[in-house]
């Protein structure tokens, strides 16, 4: 009997130990901070001196931030533009919620390349800066497609 009664009181000790590690895993990462990544960026070539830019933000993170500004070399000025009712417009910032993405699309919300310096062709890339409201900046490559590229996933 006694040797029951010294292990029960051990299992015991390792189960609530156990639980209480998983109860604490179960909270996530609650750092009150968004985790961007970016990905299927592409630039389709440019057949005057304006090009778009689309691509997809992801924040993984437990807080929303917003895409406020986007620079490059190869243009003189980068706008950030929503398609509202088929109407396009500059926008102050777009939204990335917590645990969501930001899509930016042909036909939707997307990035504009004004006063280009330089026309990239079909298997350049061009590096953009995209800055936030909360997060350090992002630079990332979008390679250049042909000018009638339509993805068949992502945007």
């Amino acid at each position: 009997m006694r040797h029951r009664t010294a292990t029960v009181p051990a299992v015991a000790g390792a189960l609530a130990l156990a639980l209480a590690l998983a109860l604490t895993g179960c909270g996530g990462s609650d750092d009150g901070t968004a985790r961007l990544s970016v990905a299927s960026a592409y630039m389709p070539q440019p057949v005057s001196d304006l090009a778009a830019g689309f691509l997809t933000i992801t924040n993984e993170g437990d807080a929303a931030d917003r895409l406020t500004s986007v620079s490059s070399d190869v243009a003189g000025q980068v706008t950030v533009h929503e398609t509202v009712d088929g109407s396009m417009r500059e926008v102050e910032s777009l939204d990335i919620p917590a645990h969501g993405s930001l899509v930016l699309e042909s036909g939707g919300s997307h990035l504009m390349f004004e006063r280009l310096k330089r026309k990239p062709t079909h298997g350049q890339k061009v590096a953009v800066e995209l800055r936030f409201a909360h997060s350090d900046p992002v630079t990332v490559e979008l390679p250049v497609k042909p000018a009638t590229y339509r993805p068949t996933t992502g945007h």
